[in-house]
């Protein structure tokens, strides 16, 4: 079988926030094994009661095929063969049922207890040990606090005492019931194969012993597969035994070794001297936090070092938080006066003020030479401990607060050269990007040597202060940005979709290639390295107005556009991947689409930014729509047009044609004899439709070159 994971006993001491997580994560596989277990006994008391139903089941089938002879059926009759056949079956089922109810007994005892006893004893027992374990922690923090407040002035050794003691009951009372705990927990790895194998064991022998009183024919195939079963089992279980034995062993050498670390104050120095040589420690320590201004409290956490960094991790945190960068930081022992033993870390810049508490002055000697060979970089050479042990004497000279502490931090402060020259990198970042940032920036899709612009301008030009000045003359408020204060009414106000947004500009530049999919997330990735590398944090908050018109961003305060998008205009937007509350537009630029340039603007919204994506989406949407509509409309009203001249054309044919047959009928007329007077009518009938003829062939052809 694959090994065994244990907890390791020798670091139940300690009690490191790694030790808690790994405890934490064999409790999480009991709860589980405790779930499954509890799923499993479960089925299986399905299946012993199965077996017990179908064995009265099978007898009281047996019973009722004996009386079949004393059943008076009315068109059953004497029938003696019916009879005897029923006889013979009775007899066979009832030693059928005899072996079903061996079957029950065997699965009582061969599958049913093992399990019954795993759960009921087993598993009680860890939650019995693990609320011990929680009681005895919880009391040892409570004496460490109180072993912590002892006063330095009011100094009684009759409180020291009892304080001593109660760290030293309650620390050797939580290692031992770790120790003990750690040792079930390691068990119950064992156990639990075990268990689970146990009951199927004893199912399958039932089983087998059942089907060997009918047939002998399966007895030798699976007596060989429990065998080998049956051999696994046993070879388990002499390694647990053993391996317990060795927990038992550990547990004692612990026990006897560990005794004089219970006790809080200072060992033996000769025994155990300050090692003034480390580049790397952990271990717990109390925190100073400021609850006010003048109040503070102490907060006891796991502190340890990590590179050039002090972290600070609580119990039940996954991984660590950062406190200080310990790179040129000054540390040194300083006096409290509510406690011991405490220390200050203070920033390269000065900025920070930490202050620490350890257990015990040896400890605290040992951080102090610890921060203070890590604040010289010492832990980046190759030799780090033999590096540390030629500066010993300036870790020594830290311990004690040195008078000149402020003029050691001005001299590693930079000079005002370099502070001028930061002040003008960050001055000049909207209209020219640094070189660190160029060598971000990607050829293929940013145009180069691109100014990165961080704030919002929307320039009033000569027409829009002309206008600012015509409204100033009228009595109507402008803005500073060259819009009228009812701009947004009415340009938004026939719209079908209006939805705002809380966000905040974090930057736009050119692009090259609008309709690349990857531009919106390469534009914020040089945006968001070019806020880190020159430190801005300073983002404008605006209202963006989705319409199906437009875009706007709106000042929350005065409620004037800033910015006004077009919806043609809008060739992209998407959100960042991880980061949901980042998005980007890319927009046309005026030249329009021939233009292979163009910008994109980068926001940070409270929301998720797909939401507004989506919502630009459905603006273009119903805009596309409503031009399809309107075209639609208009392509029916020169249809309708269309018809009507066709109408009118054919009215006026059929009054030709009409007028013709008046003719022709004047004609026939005037061709009779009796009636010369009607010469004169027919010449001005002809000579009048004539002219409407000439008439309408004009109209004619004048309609045909206007078609045309």
């Amino acid at each position: 079988m694959p090994g065994i994971e244990k907890l390791p006993i020798e670091e139940t001491l300690e009690d490191s926030p790694q030790t808690r997580s790994l405890l934490g994560v064999f409790e999480e596989d009991t709860a589980a094994m405790s779930n499954y277990c509890s799923q499993l006994y479960q089925a299986m008391q399905r299946i012993y009661d199965a077996q017990n139903e179908l064995s009265a089941a099978t007898h009281l089938t047996s019973r009722l095929l004996k009386e079949y002879d004393k059943q008076r059926f009315p068109l059953g009759g004497d029938d003696e063969v019916m009879s005897s056949t029923l006889q013979q079956f009775a007899k066979v089922i009832d030693e059928l049922s005899s072996c079903h109810a061996v079957l029950s007994t065997q699965l009582a005892d061969a599958m049913m207890f093992p399990i019954t006893q795993f759960k009921e004893r087993d598993l009680k027992e860890i939650l019995t040990l693990k609320e011990v374990f929680q009681i005895s922690s919880d009391d040892h923090d409570v004496a460490m606090n109180r072993f912590s407040r002892l006063s330095k002035k009011r100094d009684n050794d009759k409180l020291r005492a009892e304080a001593v003691e109660d760290v030293y009951t309650s620390r050797k009372k939580q290692h031992q019931t770790m120790m003990h705990y750690f040792c079930s927990l390691n068990t119950l790895q064992y156990k639990k194969k075990t268990a689970l194998l146990e009951p199927l064991l004893g199912y399958m022998q039932a089983q087998i012993s059942f089907f060997k009183l009918g047939s002998e024919n399966l007895t030798q195939q699976w007596e060989d597969f429990l065998g080998t079963i049956g051999t696994s089992v046993q070879n388990v279980r002499r390694e647990m035994e053993t391996e317990v034995g060795q927990m038992h062993e550990t547990i004692q050498e612990m026990e006897r070794s560990c005794d004089p670390l219970y006790v809080p104050c200072d060992p033996d120095p000769a025994h155990s001297p300050v090692c003034r040589n480390l580049t790397r420690k952990q271990g717990y320590l109390h925190i100073r936090n400021k609850t006010g201004l003048v109040s503070s409290s102490w907060e006891r956490q796991y502190f340890f070092t990590q590179g050039g960094n002090l972290m600070q991790q609580g119990r039940g945190e996954v991984a660590g938080g950062l406190v200080t960068d310990l790179d040129n930081c000054s540390v040194m022992a300083v006096d409290c006066d509510d406690r011991r033993f405490c220390f200050q870390v203070t920033s390269f810049d000065g900025k920070k003020v930490v202050t620490l508490q350890s257990e015990s002055r040896r400890d605290c000697d040992e951080w102090i030479s610890t921060i203070n060979n890590i604040s010289k970089r010492i832990y980046l050479s190759e030799n780090a401990e033999e590096l540390a042990a030629r500066v010993n004497q300036s870790a020594l000279e830290a311990v004690t607060p040195s008078p000149s502490f402020q003029q050691r931090h001005e001299s590693m402060r930079p000079s005002s050269k370099g502070r001028a020259g930061r002040a003008s990198s960050i001055s000049s970042v909207g209209s020219e990007l640094s070189p660190a940032l160029s060598v971000l920036s990607l050829d293929a899709l940013v145009a180069p040597e691109t100014p990165i612009q961080f704030d919002i301008i929307s320039p009033v030009t000569e027409e829009n202060s002309g206008q600012s000045k015509t409204a100033a003359q009228s009595g109507r408020r402008s803005n500073p940005f060259g819009e009228s204060g009812d701009s947004t009414s009415e340009d938004s106000e026939d719209s079908i979709l209006h939805q705002l947004f809380i966000v905040r500009f974090l930057g736009s530049m050119e692009v090259k290639t609008p309709e690349s999919v990857d531009i919106i997330s390469e534009t914020m990735r040089q945006i968001l390295a070019a806020r880190a590398i020159h430190n801005i944090f300073r983002m404008t908050e605006s209202h963006l107005l989705v319409t199906c018109d437009c875009l706007k961003l709106i000042d929350p305060q005065t409620q004037v556009t800033r910015l006004r998008f077009p919806l043609c205009t809008v060739l992209q937007c998407s959100s960042h991947q991880d980061n949901k509350r980042l998005f980007g537009l890319v927009l046309q630029p005026a030249g329009g689409p021939g233009d292979s340039r163009a910008v994109c603007y980068i926001f940070e919204s409270n929301n998720d930014g797909e939401k507004i994506c989506d919502s630009v989406g459905l603006a273009k949407q119903i805009a596309f729509h409503s031009e399809m509509d309107r075209k639609a409309v208009e392509k029916r009203k020169e249809t309708d047009k269309a018809k009507e001249k066709q109408q009118e054309e054919l009215s006026k044919q059929k009054q030709i044609e009409k007028d013709l047959e008046e003719q022709s009928r004047l004609i026939a007329a005037s061709s009779r004899p009796g009636n010369p007077p009607a010469a004169d009518e027919q010449f001005l009938v002809l000579s009048n439709s004539q002219s409407e003829d000439s008439d309408a062939g004009e109209e004619g052809k004048k309609k045909g070159e206007s078609e045309a």
